[in-house]
């Protein structure tokens, strides 16, 4: 039991109807699996939470490469989104709101990549001095995450904000005003209006003010995005593939948010 990344009794009664069913029970063959899954889901928190390579799991859990092959046939299986949306919308009604949110705050976080993070998926954030990947998030107005897209770190912020829109818009029609920074200020306001029939509001700081600040709105991806990086696989990029980095960021919420369901 690690208490910092272990599924509790409470969280596994909500994670374990989620998973996918194992292969041998789809009609076409196979032999049971080996592990539990609970110990191996414990053992992918462990990876994400502790922000170690996945040789270096404990010996009390499954080898390595098991625990690895089975992350990445729920990546490509889109099991670990599919988790994550359905715990962000039992949050939500249980909340007392409809699980199809109607405004969305937007940002954006740049991140070291390490050596294995190469190619044309890494570049330099001139004004972060960071060389790695940027993450571009929009959350709802309670912080749960919407969408990610995962780009290079040399992509602009409202060049990267043109794709995380679409895909904001495809998987919610019923979203109609985003909150951004300054940064995202300019074309991407009035493309977005224009073709996606999304209204832009531009949260700026305050010259008048000296010192800290919480400004409107914009404190609530920011909140988010410190959930994400309590997670140490997280602060660093170590992620071959952009699609592993923006699962990363879902198991991270996933355990956010099964933990804050247990609680209820």
């Amino acid at each position: 039991m690690y208490p910092s990344s272990s599924v509790t009794d409470a969280q596994w009664a909500i994670l374990e109807p989620l998973l996918p069913p194992p292969g041998n029970t789809r009609g076409h063959g196979g032999r049971p699996e080996k592990h539990c899954r609970r110990t191996v889901l414990d053992a992918i928190f462990y990876v994400v939470r502790g922000g170690i390579a996945w040789r270096q799991l404990p010996s009390d859990f499954p080898p390595a490469t098991t625990v690895y092959a089975i992350f990445t046939r729920w990546v490509a299986s889109r099991a670990w989104r599919r988790i994550h949306d359905a715990l962000r919308d039992q949050l939500r009604v249980g909340d007392g709101r409809s699980p199809l949110p109607t405004a969305a705050v937007i940002d954006s976080q740049s991140v070291k990549g390490a050596d294995t993070v190469h190619g044309p998926t890494r570049g330099f954030d001139a004004g972060k001095k960071i060389n790695g990947r940027k993450r571009h998030i929009a959350v709802d107005t309670g912080g749960l995450l919407l969408a990610i897209v995962v780009t290079a770190a040399s992509i602009q912020d409202r060049d990267g904000a043109l794709r995380l829109v679409t895909t904001l818009r495809a998987a919610f029609s019923t979203i109609t005003l985003l909150w951004a920074d300054g940064g995202y200020s300019g074309r991407m306001v009035a493309w977005s209006k224009s073709v996606l029939s999304l209204t832009v509001q531009i949260v700026k700081r305050s010259d008048d003010t000296t010192g800290f600040t919480v400004l409107p709105r914009r404190w609530v991806v920011e909140r988010t995005l410190g959930w994400i990086s309590r997670h140490r696989r997280c602060v660093r990029d170590y992620e071959t593939r952009p699609d592993h980095h923006e699962t990363m960021i879902h198991i991270a919420m996933i355990a956010v948010m099964s933990r804050r369901l247990a609680r209820r």
